[in-house]
């Protein structure tokens, strides 16, 4: 990714975070994720990691209008259980997509450009929230307004995610 996109992304995620009136400091990091496509404003994910310790992590992201974190699960790696996250909606709306029944020519948001398996769909408002359970397949993508959802987890290894789609890479390079 081009760091002036990268850049644009960032203070885009600060100004959502102001709509929903949470407050990231300016020295705080905000990761924004590409997942190596070089799409970030369909595919990507705007993210601020408050803590990630062995046994919990707390984080803020941030969705544009429509864009998709994609598919993936949270495994078992280095004799540790797989992440379990719970999501709750701060701004906009979230249309999460898990194991379950639904057909994709019924889901309400978008399919994306990335290969998805999945389609039981939950919809999320503010101050709604879900609970993923460790190796359940999903992925997630804002409504028209974007959205802002608060993740409170077990530790997070996100460099250890499974992708559904073999050509997503989890690490951002940034380009000049």
């Amino acid at each position: 990714m081009k760091k002036a996109v990268y850049e644009k992304m960032e203070k885009t995620a600060r100004e959502y975070f102001k709509k929903a009136g949470i407050v990231v400091r300016e020295d705080e990091a905000i990761e924004v994720a590409d997942f190596g496509l070089n799409k970030v404003e369909e595919i990507g994910l705007q993210l601020c990691v408050y803590i990630n310790t062995e046994r919990v992590c707390a984080k803020e992201m941030v969705l544009l209008p429509y864009q998709t974190c994609p598919e993936h699960k949270h495994v078992e790696t280095a004799g540790m259980e797989g992440k379990e996250e719970t999501f709750r909606v701060r701004f906009g709306t979230c249309y999460l997509y898990v194991e379950g029944e639904g057909k994709k020519e019924d889901i309400k948001g978008k399919l994306p450009s990335t290969d998805t398996t999945v389609y039981h769909e939950i919809i999320l408002n503010p101050g709604d929230q879900h609970t993923l359970y460790p190796g359940t397949l999903h992925w997630f993508q804002a409504g028209p307004e974007g959205a802002v959802i608060s993740e409170f987890s077990t530790k997070s290894t996100d460099e250890t995610d499974v992708f559904t789609d073999k050509n997503i890479q989890r690490e951002t390079v940034i380009e000049d």
